[in-house]
């Protein structure tokens, strides 16, 4: 058996496509979409992670979730009602 090694998430053209969905949904009012809490104090000094950073960061550690379903599910999640 052979080992592929699986690209980076942040170098693919699929990261940059959801990054920029959730910059939109976090200018968009409609959204809710708040920095939360993070204990790691050497990345977040001020103990906060971005919306943006937050779910990039999820992606990316788990490469067998399909980006554009978790996409829809987090638009339907934060959705303002």
């Amino acid at each position: 058996m052979s080992y592929k090694k699986r690209p980076n998430f942040y170098d693919t053209d699929e990261a940059k496509d959801v990054e920029e969905s959730l910059i939109a949904m976090q200018k968009d009012e409609r959204y809710k979409t708040v920095s939360s809490y993070s204990a790691d104090s050497e990345k977040h000094p001020d103990h906060q992670v971005t919306f943006v950073d937050k779910h990039m960061s999820y992606l990316h550690k788990h490469p067998d979730v399909n980006p554009q379903h978790y996409m829809a599910n987090l638009k339907l999640k934060t959705k303002i009602r």
